[in-house]
């Protein structure tokens, strides 16, 4: 998953960058909303989490004014903002789901994976395939009711096949979802992730498109 964070507090935000990259996200972080746009024009994102109170503007009128170009990217608020009225404003705005400051930073990863279940369409954190039992909430695989280790990388390109089934992602769009802008990517880490899943999943889960990306197989 690929998120936008747009937060100015320096602390908080590294607090939930540091935590959103340890999950196996990458995350691109705006401390402004101009920078955020700027964001925003160059890149396809997940899930954004939004500030309300910028030094350049509130996130009320952003959220509405990405809601009414189309832009149905789900979003999270995170704000200092506690009031009922400031909820509703928030929710009314197009937030998906509202959380206030200070939170604990594992429900925040809860829900950025509850709200990103959502929109792929598949709310149920439960999937079996075969002999892999999958739980998208716990970020949990099982193979023959074996448990599979899997390092957060591995776990976030795996989830980005199994929630397209018999989509084809190429490999630019599984490296959107691994590594942020300032991050160094060498040109073969999308084929060691999937040989290694390979290894740990079975061979035939993982289908190479050639010229065109990967896909989740039919074992």
């Amino acid at each position: 998953m690929r998120v936008l964070l747009i937060e100015d507090d320096t602390v908080l935000g590294a607090a939930v960058r540091d935590q959103i990259a340890a999950d196996g996200h990458s995350v691109d972080w705006a401390t402004r909303l101009d920078a955020a746009s700027e964001y925003l024009g160059v890149a396809v994102y997940d899930l954004i989490l939004l500030d309300l109170m910028l030094p350049d503007g509130r996130g009320q009128p952003f959220l509405r004014a990405l809601r009414v170009r189309g832009d149905v990217t789900p979003v999270i608020i995170l704000t200092a903002l506690d009031q009922i009225s400031d909820r509703i404003e928030g929710l009314n705005a197009g937030a998906d789901d509202y959380m206030v400051k200070p939170f604990d930073l594992s429900e925040l990863s809860a829900r950025l994976n509850a709200v990103a279940r959502r929109y792929s369409g598949n709310p149920n954190p439960l999937i079996t395939l075969g002999d892999l039992e999958i739980d998208l909430a716990a970020r949990t695989v099982r193979r023959g009711g074996r448990a599979v280790p899997l390092t957060a990388r591995e776990w976030v390109l795996f989830e980005a096949l199994v929630q397209r089934p018999g989509q084809i992602l190429s490999k630019a769009q599984l490296e959107e979802r691994l590594y942020s802008f300032e991050t160094e990517i060498e040109s073969n880490t999308i084929e060691v992730h999937v040989s290694r899943l390979r290894k740990k999943l079975g061979r035939d889960w993982i289908e190479t498109v050639r010229g065109f990306g990967y896909r989740l197989g039919a074992a």
